[in-house]
């Protein structure tokens, strides 16, 4: 009688190749204008708010030009206005300050998103990318 071998393998080891969320990223090329006003995005002023701690335009972020909407920016006043979250892309990954809101994904500056991409952001139009919060370090706050 032959009697298989069972080897008890933790599920955190399991399921790290597939514990990355993916999501899609495409490009605004208005959130690669440093004088763009964040009076216009839903992290403008409110207590969340990036221009209540004085960051009046898209280029006073010290994470410029890698920023963007983000999916869990729900609206105005969000408690994820000002987030840090990286982006892995063909194991590429760049770093991104959470300005506005958007339905899917992230809708980044066309910059960033060529940074992500090895410059291939209007030729690839959209890519899928996982995400994780990061550290505001990260993004220079």
């Amino acid at each position: 009688m032959r009697f298989a071998t069972v080897l008890a393998v933790p599920a955190t080891i399991l399921g790290a190749a597939s514990a990355a969320t993916t999501v899609p990223v495409t490009y605004e090329p208005k959130y690669d204008n440093g004088n763009f006003s964040l009076l216009g995005t839903a992290c403008s002023d409110g207590q969340n708010g990036l221009v209540t701690k004085h960051y009046d335009t898209a280029g006073s972020l010290p994470s410029f030009p890698n920023v963007g909407g983000a999916f869990t920016v729900s609206g105005w006043n969000s408690s994820d206005c000002g987030s840090c979250y990286q982006l892995t892309w063909q194991n590429n990954s760049i770093y991104i300050t959470a300005i506005d809101v958007t339905q899917q994904g992230f809708n980044i500056a066309l910059a960033a998103m060529n940074n992500l991409t090895g410059n291939l952001a209007v030729q690839l139009g959209r890519v899928s990318a996982s995400y994780d919060p990061a550290d505001g370090s990260k993004c220079g706050f």
